[in-house]
Parts: C-alpha cells; structure tokens; sequence
C-alpha cells in the first residue's frame, strides 16, 4: 500500500461536484463516482493529516460486504474496477484505483440507520442519565459496553455540520414515511445480525453501526458504506470486558491523542503525529484481514 496519504482528489483538475469529511463525490447523471479519500475526522473536524491507505481499506471492507449483505438488500454498487469507469477516472490510477465506487444515484433518507447490539457512546450516555436510549426504555442496572437483549434500531438525523442528532424510531418514520421507515430498519437489523455472526467468527465483536439507505425506482437501496471501522464500532472480543469503554478498531487512537492536547474543538485540528497514523493505520489495517482474511489492500 502506497505510503502516501491522499486526502484530495480532482478529475483532471477539476473539483469532485462535493466533498464529505471523507469522500469525495462526482456526479455522472444517473449514476456517481464515490471516493474513499485518507482523510481522517474526530470530533466532527477533519485532520490536517491523513491516514495512508485508510480509503482504500474502507472501500475494500463495504465492498466485501456488499457482497455478504446481496440477498437481504439491493445495494448501490455498478462496479468497483477502474476499466469500467469514464476513461478520465481510468487516466489518474494513482487517485482513484481501489478507493473509488461507481454507484447508481439514489434519493437518500435524511436519517441514518443505528443499530446497537451494545451500550456505548451516546447511547450509553443517555442511558446513565434517563435509563433509554433514543428514548426506547431499557432495563435497570445495565454497565457501560452491555450486551443488549437484542439489537436496538436507534436512528438519527445526518447533520450537514456538527453532530447527528439521535431521534426516536417513531420521528424517523414522520421524516420518511411508515413504510421506509419500516422497510429499512428491517433491512438494517437483518445486516448487522448478519454482520455481527460474521465478525464473531473471527474474533471480533460489532458493537454497533450506521447505514444509509436510498431510494431507486421505488426500491429499497443500501448505499455509501456498510460496516467499516468509520461508520461502526469493532471491539476484539478476546478484550471483552463489560463495565468499561473497549479497545477498538478504528480512529480510537486519534480521539485519544487529541484529547491530550490543549485543542478547543471548536477550531482546526492540530496535524496528527506519525506515531498515531501509523498505529490509526494499523488498526484499520487489522480489522481490514480479521474480517475479510485478506492481506492485500
């Protein structure tokens, strides 16, 4: 894997039609490219630094599952090899080659799907201080990092900026409707079931997950990215230990690191070191073979 981050991308110079805090996006009419850039966020703020490889380890993780999840769900994906893109993808190999996902367009929900098979972050922050979590009522005497009865669907609002605001299911189903409420949810417990089996047998535990879903031609679509250290929680199952925060597979490092320093939050990052990319690129790198028993990135 290239030891260079590459936390921008252009298309023969131009600007991707819109930036996310990690992907960048081009607009094809019907269809997108999506790109897994190394850019790196925590705390709602991108990183001056980025994480080499770490696109690419995102891109090569939801395309394994993409796969794993075919028959519960339609996803978004035409095709994840370079040859059948615009030739102008095809000339810039060294931006785009394993990071990038030619996808069918969609009408995205504005919510995001959480499923929690555990209680940690927000949840379990809210459930300290009211006993629910997304104002579903859970029962006494649960410990940070519990495993739940049965997986939760806890969804929340995709803020533009800033934090994703946690909603009840109730007020998902008035932004989206009944029906997708209904049929997305469903689909999103059955791929983290299906995703946690698959984690536990190696080693790991799915903690929990987000998912986005869209619309196409009246159809249920999984979209964007599905079960990556970015957009879920991977816990060594070895490290189990209820009643504490866990170890983790993912950006826990960065979090960390910008916890000692005397940045504000409210400003721009301070530029990480090299020895936390290198153990953040680690990390990816491990949950990246530990789920799909592949070393090549």
């Amino acid at each position: 894997m290239s030891m260079e981050a590459i936390c921008e991308t252009n298309l023969q110079g131009k600007e991707p039609t819109a930036r996310g805090k990690v992907r960048d996006m081009y607009d094809l009419g019907d269809r997108m490219v999506i790109v897994a850039t190394d850019r790196i966020s925590a705390f709602d703020w991108v990183n001056p630094v980025g994480i080499p490889g770490k696109g690419k380890v995102l891109t090569q993780i939801s395309l394994f599952w993409f796969e794993q999840m075919a028959d519960i769900v339609p996803n978004h994906l035409i095709s994840a090899d370079l040859a059948d893109f615009p030739e102008a993808f095809q000339n810039s190999p060294e931006m785009f080659e394993d990071r990038s996902m030619l996808v069918r367009k969609c009408d995205m929900f504005p919510v995001e799907f959480v499923i929690r098979g555990y209680l940690a972050g927000s949840g379990w922050k809210e459930y300290r201080e009211q006993g629910t979590v997304c104002g579903l009522k859970l029962p006494e005497g649960l410990v940070e990092s519990s495993k739940l009865d049965k997986p939760l669907y806890t969804p929340a609002t995709k803020a533009t900026d800033g934090h994703d605001i946690n909603i009840s299911p109730a007020e998902a189903a008035k932004i989206i409707g009944d029906d997708w409420n209904e049929q997305a949810s469903k689909a999103a417990l059955a791929i983290y079931e299906r995703g946690r089996d698959i984690a536990a047998e190696r080693g790991i535990i799915l903690c929990d997950t987000k998912f986005e879903f869209g619309v196409l031609n009246n159809e249920l679509i999984l979209a964007d990215e599905v079960l990556t250290p970015d957009s879920s929680r991977f816990w060594p199952a070895d490290a189990y230990v209820p009643g504490q925060s866990q170890p983790s597979f993912d950006k826990q490092f960065v979090r960390d690191y910008l916890e000692t320093t005397d940045w504000d939050k409210n400003s721009p990052q301070p530029a990480l070191p090299q020895e936390i990319v290198d153990k953040t690129r680690a990390k990816y790198e491990e949950a990246f073979t530990k789920l799909t028993g592949r070393t090549d990135f």
